[in-house]
C-alpha cells in the first residue's frame, strides 16, 4: 500500500446525480493510500452469496421474456445523472432493440434488486434518504419495482411504482414478478 495521498480519479465514482458525484464507500481511505481501489468495489460473503443465489433463481425460472444482469449495471437517466444496480431484470424484447456497447443502458429495467450499497453515505447528509432518492429516481426512470435488501438490519424494503412502499422482515416471502417469490432467510440458510 502506498502512504502517499492519492488523487480522486473518475473510478472512484460509484453513482452520479445531476452532475454530484457519489463515491464509493471508504474513497478516503483509498485516498490516504490505506485500501486499494478493489477493496472499495467488493462485496462481503454474505452480499455475494444471496446475489449468486438470486440470480441463480431468476435465471432457473424465468422464461426467455426476460433477461438478468447484474454486476452494477450503469443504469443513464440524463446527462450527468446515473446509478448503479445490482440486479436489474428486463424484458428481453427491450433489450435487442439496443447495441451492445460498452456503454450505461437508457432504458429501465422491469425490476431492480440491491443489496445494501456501495455508496459512502458518510458524505451524504441524509444516509437513509439515500436510498429513498435512489428509489425514486429509479420508480421516475421507469423501473416498475426496486426490492431493497439489508444485510445488517435483515430487512426487506419493497418499492412499486404508485403503491406504497413496505419494509419486511427477511422472514416474509415477498413476490418478485408473478410466480417467483423470494425469502432471504430460506435463501440465505439453504
Amino acid at each position: 500500500m502506498k502512504n502517499a495521498i492519492q488523487e480522486i480519479t473518475n473510478d472512484l465514482i460509484y453513482e452520479m446525480i445531476n452532475g454530484k458525484p457519489i463515491y464509493y464507500r471508504d474513497y478516503k481511505l483509498y485516498l490516504k493510500g490505506i485500501k486499494q481501489k478493489e477493496e472499495l468495489m467488493g462485496s462481503s460473503y454474505l452480499q455475494s452469496l444471496i446475489i449468486t443465489k438470486l440470480v441463480y433463481l431468476l435465471i432457473s425460472n424465468l422464461d426467455s421474456k426476460y433477461q438478468v444482469l447484474t454486476n452494477e449495471v450503469g443504469l443513464q437517466f440524463k446527462s450527468k445523472s446515473w446509478r448503479a444496480a445490482d440486479i436489474a431484470i428486463f424484458e428481453s424484447d427491450k433489450l435487442k432493440k439496443i447495441k451492445k456497447s460498452n456503454k450505461y443502458l437508457t432504458i429501465p429495467p422491469k425490476i431492480i434488486i440491491e443489496i445494501d450499497t456501495k455508496a459512502e453515505l458518510e458524505d451524504i447528509k441524509d444516509s437513509i434518504g439515500y436510498f429513498h432518492k435512489k428509489t425514486d429516481d429509479l420508480l421516475e426512470f421507469g423501473v416498475e419495482k426496486v426490492i431493497w435488501i439489508f444485510t445488517d438490519s435483515k430487512k426487506v424494503m419493497y418499492s412499486e411504482r404508485g403503491k406504497d412502499w413496505q419494509i419486511f422482515n427477511w422472514s416474509k416471502s415477498i413476490q418478485i414478478l408473478e410466480g417467483i417469490e423470494i425469502n432471504l432467510e430460506k435463501i440465505v440458510d439453504e
